[in-house]
């Protein structure tokens, strides 16, 4: 447990720091003034704060977050500037100067881009370690059931199935054969099994008769195989062999042309982001088809979800394989944090992005407490999703 805190929360911190560093090096590359550099959501007061020239620099206990303050930010959209506290009017005319409101257009939009311009540059460093670890090879599961995948750019791709043994009933030749859960199933009489359809063909076809099947145990990668005979008569709800199993599919993807190698760490982020959007188009189609938002809510996952899965990773055996999980597991969680934070949601870097750009091109200039109305609105909100996400998620460790 305290590996899986660590690490997990080491994840984050990368990620977040890395952000907020965008926005302030940008900052003050630009001459603006930066007033702190906060690590963690000041949701309580600061348990270190520490100055260094004009900014100082926080740590709070959230630490799941962090913000740059820039002199003239809230100015420009949702508080107020705070005066040199001096009564030195040539220092405050020459902060006004340097207030992120007082900027250009460009320099504004500079700032507030940089974060997710840093999350995105750090998420292609990742795959790029990544596939080569990999030898430009990786995997990815078909999920949800049912979903059309898309083409990928710059690599080849296919797609086999597989069956896999979830559940084995007591006293059933399954049992007695040795095979257990999670197990997939490699070949039946020497044939590979490709869908439901031909396991249960071949299966049906052979009531009474001896035969062999070959399996792996997805637990420990063993291998298995033993001469079995389906039942004739099952017991009800059984099947003859006695297995629950479903169909699983897995994408193959090869980055095998020195080509689609050199611009891996770019396409393979990208293609992971389309496959991101094609199946939560499909999980929302089938929301609103079965009017049931399971499917949906089983696909997102909030801080308490991401814990969980650092915690597998961490368990896996192999030390390359554990290493190459967690840096595809943070690859997509930085690809991920630069393409939410960009969306025109109040609130995050693209909401303010677009009240900057709305006064650039249209000459829109919206109010300041307006604007820190909205993105007050927007910040409820997505807290508010947080919050439900991590409840249901909580459910779910609880009762697994």
């Amino acid at each position: 447990m305290l590996v899986t805190v660590i690490v997990f929360l080491l994840i984050l911190s990368v990620l977040v720091l890395i952000h907020e560093a965008g926005h302030f090096f940008t900052a003050k590359k630009l001459g603006m003034k930066v007033e702190e550099f906060g690590f963690g959501l000041p949701l309580l007061p600061a348990i270190f704060q520490i100055k260094r020239g004009e900014t100082v620099y926080s740590i709070y206990p959230a630490l799941i977050g962090g913000f740059v303050k820039l002199y003239g930010e809230d100015e420009a959209g949702a508080g107020r500037i705070k005066a040199s506290g001096k009564g030195d009017s040539k220092a405050s005319k020459e902060d006004e100067k340097r207030a992120f409101y007082n900027r250009p257009i460009w320099q504004r939009s500079a700032v507030v881009i940089a974060g997710v311009v840093m999350n995105t540059l750090l998420a292609v460093v990742i795959f790029y370690v990544f596939m080569f670890l990999s030898n430009f090879k990786t995997e990815l599961p078909v999920y949800p059931p049912g979903i059309t995948v898309p083409k990928f750019y710059l690599v080849n791709e296919e797609i086999d199935s597989q069956i896999i043994i979830s559940d084995i009933a007591k006293n059933s030749p399954a049992e007695k054969a040795g095979m257990e859960p999670i197990s997939q199933v490699l070949s039946i009489n020497g044939q590979y099994v490709y869908s439901m359809d031909d396991f249960l063909d071949v299966v049906n076809e052979n009531k009474g008769e001896e035969i062999l099947v070959k399996w792996k145990n997805l637990n420990d990668d063993s291998l298995g195989s033993a001469t079995i005979i389906p039942r004739v008569n099952p017991p009800e709800g059984e099947g003859a062999l006695g297995v629950g199993f479903f169909e699983s599919q897995t994408i193959h993807l090869d980055y095998s042309s020195p080509v689609d190698k050199a611009l891996s760490g770019i396409s393979h982020p990208i293609n992971l982001m389309v496959y991101n959007f094609v199946a939560l188009k499909h999980l929302i189609d089938l929301s609103f088809q079965t009017g049931n938002v399971d499917a949906l809510s089983q696909g997102v996952a909030g801080p308490v979800g991401i814990f969980n899965v650092v915690g597998a990773v961490v368990e896996i055996p192999d030390v390359k394989m554990r290493v190459m999980q967690l840096l595809n597991l943070a690859g997509i969680l930085s690809i991920s944090l630069a393409f939410f934070n960009v969306l025109p949601i109040p609130g995050l870097d693209g909401g303010r992005l677009f009240f900057i750009l709305a006064e650039g091109i249209f000459g829109i200039k919206i109010g300041p407490k307006v604007e820190g109305y909205i993105n007050a609105a927007g910040m409820a909100f997505l807290l508010t999703l947080i919050l439900l996400v991590t409840y249901k998620d909580v459910m779910q460790l609880i009762f697994k």
